[in-house]
């Protein structure tokens, strides 16, 4: 009977574990991606001249202090509160309905440019996204600049200026989400000889629906910020109030104006985080 010392043999059906590897290694793709956004962060602390020292001075933070300790004075005069009611409804309506035309269009832009499945021939998969990446590239101020110009001052050129931004992103996230929805029902109706577009809407669609939805609701929670910033340029609402009294250095009524974009944005949140629950319920 051998007296070897089990010490470094290995159980009957018992696998060696392999060692962690390095933390850096010079053929790991990413690591040199990590290093490399390290050192671009590096380089744009560097280029950037941040003067900490004086944002960090006595005096910033009393001028900071002397401006916060003025907008906690709000305007609660009744007539400039209905005012304020009546812009805040606007911003509403302008984010909604910009939001609305942009799931429409984006799920109509979604289509062409998702690649549903491995024989799909897509052809227009390129240029849809060509246009989405135009879309969502420009800012909604700079679509606001440019639809006012044609429509006039107001909320309808700030509606469609989010819708324009919009449409971009939200498309490309639909075809995402087209692209990635589980192909077993789709391919279980192509088989059957069923049309395209009854696969999509019977098979792919139902499936793809709630994930839209969600998008759709997040997207209307940031296009309620939008449509504050928008009325800096004329599109109306909040934004509009905003920039006007802020420019005649009137703080008690730009406290109020924000007062309401913060209660706005909490209860488009609220509302947008009970419907994620009730749909994912």
């Amino acid at each position: 009977m051998s007296n070897a010392s089990p010490k470094g043999l290995k159980a009957e059906g018992q696998t060696a574990m392999p060692l962690p590897p390095p933390l850096f290694d010079a053929r790991c793709k990413s690591c040199w991606i990590v290093f490399g956004i390290l050192v671009l962060v590096v380089v744009s602390f560097w280029s950037l001249n941040l003067q900490i020292a004086q944002f960090a001075s006595w005096d910033a933070m009393g001028r900071m202090g002397k401006f916060l300790g003025e907008l906690l004075k709000p305007n609660l005069d009744s007539g400039f509160l209905i005012k304020t009611a009546w812009a805040t409804l606007e911003t509403l309506a302008m984010s909604a309905l910009g939001t609305l035309l942009a799931a429409g269009f984006g799920l109509f832009w979604a289509l062409p440019a998702s690649k549903t499945h491995e024989q799909d021939p897509a052809r227009w998969r390129v240029a849809s996204r060509a246009v989405l990446n135009v879309l969502r590239s420009i800012p909604e101020l700079v679509w606001a600049a440019l639809l006012l110009i044609a429509v006039g001052l107001g909320p309808f050129a700030g509606a469609m200026a989010l819708a324009m931004h919009t449409t971009g992103v939200l498309g490309r996230l639909f075809a995402e989400s087209i692209e990635n929805a589980p192909g077993e029902p789709a391919f279980a109706l192509r088989a059957r000889g069923v049309s395209p577009a009854k696969v999509f809407w019977y098979a792919t669609f139902p499936q793809v629906l709630p994930q839209l939805i969600s998008y759709t609701l997040y997207r209307w929670e940031n296009n309620i910020r939008a449509a504050a910033v928008l009325g800096v340029v004329g599109a109306g609402g909040l934004g509009q109030m905003m920039a006007y009294h802020m420019g005649l250095f009137q703080m008690s009524e730009t406290s109020t104006v924000l007062l309401a974009m913060i209660i706005l944005v909490a209860l488009v949140d609220v509302l947008s985080y009970v419907t994620r629950i009730r749909l994912a319920s």
